[in-house]
């Protein structure tokens, strides 16, 4: 891969507290110009939680309240049949609609042609547990079920990709993977070649930027060779844990990846003890570990992104705002300190 120098730049993970796609894309626009992402609003609409925006569309899927199932009635077999033979380029069969994701089509509105734009999807191993199927397991653990699920995030973050491609020079999209820090656990029995695999095969239809999302500790070095440009992870709590693997990183570094550091809390407790300095000091003592192994603290910055440690649904659209107004004069402050 080329390497990435983004500067320590902000953006978001997505999820925002707020009702109005209007208001969310303006507080985005205003603090995160460079690197804007369309905000996800769980609050607006049910049909936007994770584990429904994005499974819009797949056969036989049925919804009761929040919880999506397959159902294998009516036309199933000709719908799976008809997924499963899709080519890359018949995208356009498995679009995100309006009403699943409202602050995807309002964002566009606010970009200019030069801004770098980023999307987010929730990833084939979270999905794939949360559906689940007439015996009540995820349909990961169904191998065609599993093997459409890939290709269906496949086609689907390709046409988000596509979708943000006609109002911006360049894309980033993230794979949001909250499960994966259950990996090794007896609640997610999968083998590290069956994530991979599936993670392989949705990053796979991505033409620009591509990276994984996990807000927990996981299996860092099973994510660092994945096919993935950035690592977006939970800076604030766990930097310890990829911390424990400097060589890994290193290497990833080298090969020209980004880390996405994930260093603003969105816990309300938390962000009122928080200022700029105190948040410039925690990420240098979350990079310091990578330091010591050869890398220095400029290049790590330069090829760094800055985000929230995760999504910001769950808190109180002021306590949003304050946190992208300290990522973003965290990333000033950085930027500056460096000149990039």
């Amino acid at each position: 891969m080329a390497k990435i120098e983004f500067g320590c730049l902000a953006t978001a993970i997505g999820s925002m507290p707020h009702s109005d796609p209007h208001e969310a894309c303006r507080l985005v626009m205003k603090y995160l110009p460079d690197i804007p992402c369309w905000p996800q609003l769980p609050k607006r609409s049910p049909k936007e939680n994770i584990y429904l925006q994005f499974s819009e569309g797949f056969p036989g899927l049925v919804v009761e309240g929040d919880k999506p199932r397959i159902e294998r009635i009516g036309d199933f077999d000709l719908a799976l049949e008809k997924l499963l033979t899709a080519r890359d380029d018949n995208f356009d069969m498995y679009p995100i609609s309006p009403d699943h994701a409202a602050g995807l089509y309002a964002l566009p509105n606010l970009l200019s042609q030069s801004t770098i734009v980023k999307g987010q999807i929730t990833g084939p191993i979270s999905l794939g547990l949360c559906i689940t199927d007439s015996q009540n397991r995820g349909i990961i653990y169904d191998d065609t079920l599993a093997e459409a699920l890939g290709k269906f995030l496949r086609l689907k973050a390709r046409w988000q990709e596509e979708f943000l491609h006609r109002t911006s020079r360049m894309t980033v999209i993230f794979i949001d993977e909250p499960f994966l820090t259950s990996l090794g656990t007896a609640f997610v029995a999968l083998t590290n070649e069956a994530v991979t695999g599936l993670l392989s095969q949705v990053l796979g239809g991505l033409a620009g930027l591509k990276g994984v999302h996990c807000c927990g500790s996981t299996d860092w070095p099973l994510l660092l060779n994945t096919p993935i440009d950035i690592l977006s992870f939970d800076a604030y709590n766990y930097a310890d844990s990829l911390a424990c693997y400097p060589v890994e990183v290193k290497g990833f570094l080298e090969r020209g990846g980004s880390i996405a550091w994930g260093i603003v809390p969105n816990d309300e407790d938390a962000l009122e003890k928080e200022s700029v300095t105190s948040l410039y000091d925690r990420l240098g003592e979350a990079i310091a570990p990578f330091t010591r192994n050869g890398i220095s603290f400029r290049q790590i910055a330069a090829q760094g992104l800055l985000t929230p440690s995760c999504g910001l649904a769950s808190l109180s659209p002021d306590a949003a705002t304050h946190t992208l107004e300290l990522l973003s004069d965290l990333s000033a402050r950085i930027r500056s300190r460096f000149s990039f």
